[in-house]
């Protein structure tokens, strides 16, 4: 009996050692960043959708940004073969989209303006302005396809609890810590591919 728990540990100890995660710094954030964020509901944290410097399971190349939207995890892909793994929300079966874009646009604590196709199905919906409130969050990274835009973003969220759900209308939410950390990694004209 003894032995078999001696072995178990070292299994386990084996298998912990094999994972290659380390937790990757808070970005520094500006005085209102730091006051919004603040004012945003704490969630319980699952700690398998944290922020990781992980090898890169997506091989492409670097300054990429890969959304798998099965297991809910976001990657950026680093040089030398390394990634920082982000837990995302995505869109629920009945939103959800996938294909390849790129980042047109990047904004802080954006605006709101829910597209005419999401107020035809909430009408409660409306214009919100940036900031702790807003379903947007702390940053945004507008989403197009050649010139068109395609209405979805990644962005931040007030609704931290819900990192690791399909729940969203196609948008990929992140923390907002996290998008902010994604925010300063990423350039404009960065091809995301959604799977």
């Amino acid at each position: 009996m003894r032995l078999s728990r001696l072995s178990l540990a070292l299994a386990a100890v084996a298998l912990l050692s094999a994972c290659n995660f380390k937790g990757v710094p808070e970005p520094q954030v500006s005085a209102r960043d730091a006051e919004y964020i603040a004012l945003v509901p704490k969630a319980q944290e699952d700690l398998r959708y944290g922020r990781y410097l992980i090898d890169d399971p997506t091989g492409e190349q670097p300054g990429t940004i890969v959304v798998d939207t099965k297991d809910r995890f976001l990657y950026f892909v680093m040089p030398n073969k390394k990634a920082i793994r982000y837990g995302v929300a995505v869109g629920d079966e009945a939103y959800g989209w996938t294909g390849v874009s790129r980042v047109a646009r990047k904004a802080e604590w954006p605006d709101w303006n829910p597209p005419a196709e999401m107020i035809a199905r909430w009408p409660h919906v409306k214009h919100t302005k940036g900031g702790p409130d807003n379903p947007l969050g702390a940053r945004a990274l507008y989403l197009y396809e050649g010139n068109k835009d395609t209405l979805y973003r990644i962005h931040g969220t007030n609704e931290p609890e819900k990192i690791g759900l399909s729940v969203s209308s196609g948008c990929i939410r992140m923390r907002n810590i996290d998008v902010i950390d994604l925010y300063n990694r990423t350039d404009t004209n960065a091809t995301v591919i959604v799977r």
